[in-house]
């Protein structure tokens, strides 16, 4: 009986075996890869907005408290973003006349709010509460980084749910006492942990109810 394929072809089946486990390896790193990128997660990339606001100039060089702008942060989930009128606190007494601040003037004079973009913006399938965070000792830095050295604001995390859970399982390695959630410069101490597992059970963090799907999507 004769042979129907040459016996070169043993070797050629088994190539093309091997070669498309190395393709699908490499496929499935190259899927991870992109899910990790900024394309994906916009981390690193600076927003584009109605005016040009830096975070390094109010923050680090006016020393304007977080709080000043974003008023409902320490009682609502959302942490809120200022009025016209707040801008103009300032803004009515100095720089005047600034060209780049002309649209924060037509938006005082027209009395219409000025469409910021927002920055760090999750699913509407997630449920975020900025006033739970704050009042279990989450510093400002550990969710958007150092905003007081970003001329322009940019997310600073991928705000992706393995991102999340890294904290919601461990929480003792992020947390600080609450008097400093708001301070910029504030440096973790050596013993972090141990003072991390103080705040838990000093601000009643059941760690076991963290990792429940209820608690980021209702």
């Amino acid at each position: 009986m004769s042979q129907i394929f040459h016996p070169a072809m043993n070797t050629f089946a088994k190539a093309s075996i091997f070669g498309a486990i190395f393709i699908l390896g490499f496929l499935a790193w190259v899927m991870y890869d992109v899910t990790k990128s900024s394309y994906l997660t916009n981390e690193g990339i600076a927003r584009n907005q109605p005016v040009p606001f830096s975070h390094e100039h109010h923050v680090s060089g006016l020393g304007i408290d977080c709080r000043y702008c974003h008023t409902s942060v320490e009682q609502s989930s959302f942490a809120g973003i200022p009025p016209t009128k707040t801008c103009m606190t300032c803004h009515s007494q100095i720089w005047t006349n600034a060209q780049i601040l002309q649209p924060v003037r037509d938006s005082w004079a027209k009395s219409e709010p000025i469409r910021w973009t927002r920055v760090n913006d999750l699913p509407d399938y997630v449920y975020f509460n900025h006033s739970i965070h704050i009042a279990k000792g989450v510093g400002c830095v550990t969710c958007h980084g150092q905003v007081d050295q970003m001329p322009l604001m940019y997310q600073a995390k991928s705000l992706q749910m393995e991102w999340c859970l890294q904290c919601h399982r461990e929480p003792e390695q992020f947390l600080r006492p609450r008097d400093q959630v708001f301070n910029m410069k504030y440096q973790a101490p050596a013993d972090q942990l141990a003072l991390g597992k103080q705040l838990v059970d000093t601000y009643h963090i059941h760690k076991e109810q963290l990792t429940n799907c209820a608690i980021c999507h209702r």
